[in-house]
């Protein structure tokens, strides 16, 4: 162990700076994010500093530095471009066994800052020794990714609580198992959701009549494909998760990031492929949370979006169990915005309209002559097997059959395909097109060729042979 790793409490501490320049600016941003005095030595201040020093948050010293303003204070940091002023103030400082650290110079450091990830009160502190810096960084922000914002308002609330636990229950033993239901359980899911009084009153409960651990249902949309456009929320929920119920549409990528033990049901959704009645899905979603557990209904894109997630959602309220709502970046979204067609354009398209091309039966027909209006965008879901009678309906009712259309085929995929042509072709392109796919109708497609960027090479190869076969 190179450095032993510490918590300092620097509240109303003299802290020395020496220097006025940006890594000045950010090591004095930190010193007072924890409560220090900052007292600064420096030729000249950054206008940033100089602004802090004329309202008083900084005390400026002066130009020169001298040994004598080490005298009192707690530590100190030399931040220039000056080796040798560096090398002086750490061995003034080393003389006075004051801690210092001189930015980039490992060896005249008798502290170093690590990387921080701050979830006030918790606090966790990497570092590489100032071996590896980079290699911190990286790991901070794998670390930023994991932990979820509420948990400093958590640990806020649990400090506030311990001196109720610690009346009420006698042994250590006891207080460990209260905490480790409370962490894990409700009081967590309330404080995540926002819900802080609830969140209080759920300790409360726990506390005087602790209750069977219930289980709460996780409503998480997937994206379009790529893990990239997860939230972190979603990935936060996935990692705890003790049963996931995926659809088809759910990328491997994006499975892959499930916790490795928890259990796995595909429920299907998706044409032509096996499908759990809607029903059954629903069942399953209030039969493990009654079981305790922690369930996450995944889905693809979007929950609230053309995903049921809104039906799924009344029969959990209905049996009583705990849920919540996690948004996903939906197809018309993702999946335009990966093929360079952006979905509105002040030149083509002053609105964009979703629809779903697999409506339930019974559910009443499209208003197509408002969909015919010239000048907005139509982003279809499920429009595959209904692109002809699409096309048909669109043109019959007064829009352009020379209209620009794109079907794309595994949106923010790596097997990504974009297909583009006219309205009139677009049950031809659709046959291309493997699932999931988007339909895309409006003047904004016009912009793909312009703007695409994602599998450039490939999307260039597509466009060419769409081109031979429509020809």
């Amino acid at each position: 162990m190179d450095y032993l790793p510490l918590f300092a409490d620097l509240r109303q501490r003299p802290v020395l700076v020496v220097g006025g320049g940006e890594v000045a600016a950010r090591k004095i941003l930190l010193l007072q994010r924890a409560g220090a005095e900052v007292r600064v030595v420096a030729r000249r201040l950054s206008p940033e500093l100089e602004l802090q020093a004329r309202s008083g948050r900084i005390q400026w010293l002066g130009e020169i530095f001298s040994p004598a303003m080490l005298d009192g204070v707690f530590l100190v940091i030399a931040a220039t471009n000056d080796p040798v002023l560096n090398a002086e103030v750490y061995a003034a400082a080393d003389r006075r066994q004051i801690l210092a650290n001189v930015v980039d110079d490992q060896p005249k450091c008798s502290f170093i800052f690590p990387s921080i990830v701050d979830r006030s009160p918790i606090m966790i502190a990497i570092s590489s020794g100032g071996k590896a810096p980079v290699l911190a960084r990286i790991l901070r922000e794998k670390l930023e990714s994991l932990l979820p914002a509420f948990l400093g308002p958590m640990a806020d609330m649990a400090g506030a609580f311990r001196e109720r636990v610690k009346q009420h229950v006698s042994s250590m033993g006891g207080r460990r198992r209260f905490w480790e239901r409370a962490l894990n359980g409700r009081f967590a899911s309330l404080v995540a959701q926002g819900q802080l009084e609830s969140a209080q009153d759920e300790l409360e409960r726990e506390l005087i009549a602790p209750a069977e651990q219930g289980g709460e249902v996780a409503l998480v949309g997937a994206g379009p494909g790529d893990a990239g456009l997860l939230t972190l929320r979603a990935l936060q929920l996935m990692q705890q998760a003790d049963v996931v119920l995926y659809d088809f549409l759910v990328s491997d990528e994006v499975l892959e990031l499930v916790r490795r033990d928890a259990e796995r049901i595909c429920v299907g959704k998706r044409a032509g492929d096996f499908c759990m009645p809607q029903e059954e899905i629903n069942r399953r979603l209030i039969d493990h949370a009654l079981q305790g557990k922690r369930v996450v209904r995944l889905k693809g894109g979007d929950p609230f979006i053309f995903g049921r997630g809104g039906e799924e959602l009344q029969a959990v309220a209905a049996a009583g169990i705990a849920f919540q709502v996690v948004p996903g970046v939906t197809a018309a979204a993702g999946a335009t915005a990966y093929a360079g067609i952006p979905l509105t354009h002040r030149d083509h398209a002053q609105s964009v309209t979703f629809i779903t091309g697999h409506a339930r039966r019974g559910g009443g027909s499209l208003d197509w002559p408002a969909l015919a209006a010239g000048r907005q965008t139509l982003a279809i879901y499920m429009g595959i097997m209904k692109a002809a009678d699409i096309s048909r309906q669109l043109i019959l009712h007064g829009r352009a059959p020379d209209t620009p259309v794109a079907v794309i085929s595994r949106g923010t995929r790596a097997d990504q395909q974009v297909f583009t042509g006219t309205l009139e072709q677009l049950d031809t392109l659709a046959q291309q097109a493997s699932t999931p796919a988007l339909l895309v109708i409006g003047e904004v497609v016009t912009l793909h060729d312009e703007i695409a960027w994602f599998g450039a090479q490939q999307l260039a190869a597509h466009r060419r042979a769409t081109l031979v076969n429509l020809a």
